[in-house]
C-alpha cells in the first residue's frame, strides 16, 4: 500500500507526505531522519492519512493536498474525527 499523509508539527503547522510505511515514516520523521522541514518542528503527530494502490497515485494526491490552503486541509482532517 501506499500512503499519503498529513503531521501535525509542535508549531502547529502541517507537512504532507507520501510513504509505503506510516508506522516507519512517522518514527522517522520523530527521531530527526524525516523530512528537513519537520526537524525543528518535533514532535509531530499523524493527523490524517489516505490509501492508495499506486506510488503514482498517492503522489499525485500529496501534489494536491501541498496545494490546498490551510483551513481546505482543516476541513480535510476534521473529516475523519
Amino acid at each position: 500500500m501506499n500512503y499519503v499523509y498529513i503531521l501535525q508539527c509542535s508549531d502547529n503547522s502541517y507537512y504532507t507526505g507520501w510513504t509505503t510505511n506510516l508506522e516507519h515514516r512517522l518514527k522517522a520523521h520523530n527521531n530527526k531522519k524525516g523530512a528537513k522541514y519537520t526537524r525543528s518542528r518535533l514532535p509531530v503527530r499523524l493527523v490524517y492519512y489516505e490509501e492508495f494502490a499506486s506510488k503514482q497515485e498517492a503522489m499525485k494526491r500529496e501534489y494536491a493536498i501541498k496545494k490546498l490552503s490551510r483551513t481546505q486541509k482543516e476541513k480535510i482532517i476534521a473529516q475523519t474525527d
